[in-house]
């Protein structure tokens, strides 16, 4: 090769290599991150996410080593959701009304003082069944109030045509530290220093985003009215209500969700860490391991959402992959080996992902922004209403039917229900209408 010969390769290899990260800089699928608020958002959210990571692994393996029975685990699990559930149409008019920022930073700091004293307790030894139910209440409130604010924050912060590609990368980080390190990382933790490191480490995390969440610049879109008083809280509530009526993609989807969910996600939440315990004799760590293979699973398949977009019949594929993957949970109740687990976890998540990054992406784009934080709050309430009573029946059943059959029963029940009112007509507009044609017709 002579010397201009390999001048010439030298520029080609460069003018390659920069194409490449011209090419990485202008993907449409980190587009969000050039936008210095997401970054602090996405940041908040990485930082709790592992550490939700961490406290999930720890309260279920607490619970089963102060009463090692399923009920127990279904007490704090209705504890925990019953104030999610009470407290949500109150939040979302108050991030439909005042900022949305300063409701997430109440919500960090309440979640991280309530498992901040778990935490105490737990190391000093004298962390009781009690406790940890009157503390998961605050966990419970703490989630009604960030949830709804944190999905209708994102369209102000970034343009409608950077919210898919925002969802889809939430579908990356958030599988892959709630579910993949977090978990791992905790089953290690708790099996060698307890449940009270991993309470701690959670109650940090919530510190650390209240703080990014306050350095956020953005600011609400609309002026809220001078009235905050009942009547208006009321009347804002009733609002929200009266756009979902109108629209049967969403209010059939969540009572899909709702009568779904109250079949199997107590079974699978309180039944599951107790077959990994005392079925198949192993320990936290292997819990971990399934959390972490369901995070394998969603982070591929939101890589793939963001890289090949969204199908052309969303509602559809929407209903179809969440049906499937709660099919797919039969699998705990027939499991003889970790190995049968972890398929499991890793199919179901990936199914669960895609549906959930399809749902999501509809809200925030078909949805009035001022309507969001109600629709928002309505989505959590309604398709997590009957969660509490899920937890509460989950011991009595195991008791009478036997965990496995109970597992196996929620699961085929569950799809069954899912699906259910996908051919309710009107369900599946969304697919025939652009969002800014859907908005355009929404009520203001």
């Amino acid at each position: 090769m002579t010397r201009g010969a390999g001048r010439s390769w030298g520029v080609r290899d460069t003018l390659g290599r920069m194409s490449f990260r011209e090419r990485i800089r202008g993907s449409a699928l980190i587009q969000p991150l050039h936008t210095r608020d997401f970054r602090l958002l996405a940041f908040a959210a990485v930082v709790s996410l592992l550490g939700d990571g961490f406290y999930f692994v720890a309260l279920a393996w607490q619970v089963y080593e102060i009463s090692n029975v399923p009920t127990a685990l279904s007490v704090v699990g209705a504890a925990w959701t019953v104030p999610m559930v009470a407290f949500l149409l109150v939040s979302g008019a108050m991030s439909d009304r005042f900022d949305r920022r300063r409701l997430m930073i109440g919500a960090d700091l309440l979640r991280a003082a309530a498992i901040g004293l778990m935490a105490i307790l737990s190391l000093t030894g004298l962390l009781e069944l009690w406790h940890v139910v009157a503390l998961v209440i605050f966990v419970g409130a703490g989630h009604a109030f960030f949830n709804p604010a944190s999905t209708a924050i994102l369209p102000d912060i970034l343009p409608e045509q950077h919210l898919p590609a925002a969802n889809a990368l939430g579908g990356i980080y958030r599988p892959l530290v709630f579910r993949l390190l977090g978990p791992a990382l905790a089953g290690v933790v708790v099996a060698i220093g307890g449940s009270g490191f991993a309470f701690g480490f959670d109650a940090l995390t919530f510190l650390v985003s209240a703080v990014a969440i306050l350095a956020i610049r953005t600011r609400p879109t609309h002026r809220p009215t001078e009235d905050h008083g009942p009547r208006r809280m009321l009347a804002d509530v009733r609002a929200g209500m009266h756009y979902v009526r109108g629209q049967p993609w969403i209010w059939a989807t969540l009572i899909s969700a709702m009568l779904s969910l109250l079949v199997f996600l107590g079974p699978m939440e309180v039944l599951v860490p107790f077959l990994v315990k005392n079925r198949l004799g192993l320990g936290p760590e292997s819990l971990g391991a399934i959390f972490a293979a369901g995070g394998v699973g969603s982070i591929l398949m939101a890589i793939a959402i963001g890289s090949l977009g969204q199908p052309r019949r969303r509602v559809t594929v929407m209903y179809a992959s969440w049906s499937a993957g709660v099919v797919l949970l039969a699998i705990y109740g027939l499991m003889t080996a970790l190995w049968q687990a972890l398929l499991a976890s890793f199919l179901a998540a990936a199914l669960f992902e895609l549906g959930q990054v399809i749902w999501t992406t509809m809200l925030q784009q078909r949805v009035p922004r001022e309507l969001l934080g109600r629709v928002s709050s309505l989505d959590w309430l309604v398709s997590t209403g009957l969660v509490p009573v899920s937890f509460a029946l989950t011991g009595p059943a195991a008791g009478l039917f036997g965990p496995e059959t109970t597992i196996v029963g929620a699961a085929l029940i569950g799809a069954v229900l899912m699906s259910s009112l996908l051919f309710v007509p009107g369900v599946r507009d969304p697919e025939r209408e652009s969002p800014s044609t859907a908005r355009a017709r929404s009520p203001a």
